[in-house]
């Protein structure tokens, strides 16, 4: 098909077929050309456009996306993607062309979502999903580059400063807590072993092996419309066996030992992790301590590992991370203390090679 006369108007019409980004074939009809080859024009930049799948809308790219990702991630990553899509993307590029979004565009949304007062860590989160859309365009849909790249990221991957507690702050929460035996147990569990939170609220009592001292890391709990979805860990890494401190251990076996109707498959510790968020904070204020967030309880036990010397492989393969730089970085944020001591132990040395009779 291509250009007609419309001989009751007297100007030109297109009419074609054509083959859109889903692979549907679709007719096309547009009127009121003033020549012939006035419409013949439209058909060709029509069809050159529609032959680019990039040219489709950002919300149909998401649909795309969204789906493909929903059998590729754990649940709970699902979840958060969904959240972060549809509350603070989709609203501001669902009807623009994928391939019309510029590195402007992106640099003009950054700047709103920055006014909401997330934190730095998020911030980057956002960024981080938005880019992960237009790879996906790239990489499936003929999109010819990532806007995000070329306009750069926001926020920070880690927060200027991890709040952490120490072994004292720590004794005065439990003290603070005594009169919550279950929710201490699990503040103790998370303290001294550094899992993350899901990996603590999956464990079952088959998982403690009370004589051995280990606790064995191999599912992880998320909560999801309501419903406990148990799933495998965050990484392949993420399964270890964490050997515990040997009062942790008995401390264990006596919850077991005293807690009615316990199995191998009972859940060890059945709670929430948003009825532990309340308790972290009600237990730090009557504690007197700075207040944190329950995931803090991670980086409290890496700064503690890190000050009696484990290196960062170590410390990797206890807290699970797929990739050493992750604890890297990590030590960073949460040691900064440690410049003071490294300094005064080189200052004593420093002495000692001017003075050695000093010393």
């Amino acid at each position: 098909m291509g250009a007609y006369h419309d001989n009751n108007r007297d100007s030109w019409f297109s009419s074609f077929y054509y083959t859109d980004w889903t692979g549907k074939k679709k007719k096309k009809l547009k009127r009121g050309f003033p020549t012939k080859e006035s419409a013949l024009k439209y058909e060709r930049e029509f069809l050159e456009k529609c032959g680019k799948k990039s040219s489709m809308k950002f919300g149909g790219l998401v649909k795309l996306y969204l789906e493909d990702m929903k059998e590729r991630v754990k649940p709970g990553t699902f979840t958060n993607k969904n959240s972060i899509v549809y509350g603070k993307i989709l609203p501001y590029f669902e009807n623009m062309n994928v391939d019309s979004i510029t590195p402007g565009d992106i640099r003009r949304w950054q700047q709103d979502i920055m006014k909401r007062g997330f934190a730095d860590t998020y911030l980057r989160t956002i960024h981080a999903q938005l880019s992960a859309i237009f790879n996906y365009a790239v990489r499936y849909y003929d999109l010819p580059r990532n806007p995000c790249v070329q306009a750069g990221s926001m926020g920070k991957g880690y927060a200027s400063e991890m709040e952490i507690w120490t072994v004292e702050e720590f004794d005065l929460f439990q003290t603070a807590m005594k009169n919550r035996p279950v929710s201490g147990l699990a503040f103790s569990i998370l303290f001294w072993t550094g899992m993350r939170i899901g990996e603590m609220l999956a464990l079952t009592v088959a998982d403690v092996n009370i004589a051995n001292c280990t606790i064995r890391i191999n599912k992880s709990l998320t909560h999801i419309h309501g419903y406990d979805i148990i799933s495998e860990p965050k990484t392949p890494r993420s399964r270890r066996m964490i050997l515990i401190p040997a009062e942790l251990a008995a401390e264990l076996g006596r919850y077991i030992a005293e807690t009615p109707d316990m199995t191998p498959d009972t859940r060890l510790i059945p709670l929430s992790k948003n009825l532990l968020d309340r308790e972290i904070h009600r237990g730090a204020r009557k504690a007197g301590i700075k207040d944190i967030h329950v995931h803090c309880l991670r980086h409290s036990h890496t700064a503690l590992i890190a000050a009696l010397g484990a290196s960062p492989v170590e410390a990797a393969e206890r807290l699970g991370h797929e990739n050493v730089q992750t604890t890297l970085n990590i030590y960073s944020h949460v040691l900064p203390g440690r410049q003071k001591a490294i300094s005064d132990e080189l200052g004593r040395l420093y002495r000692k090679t001017q003075h050695p009779e000093a010393e």
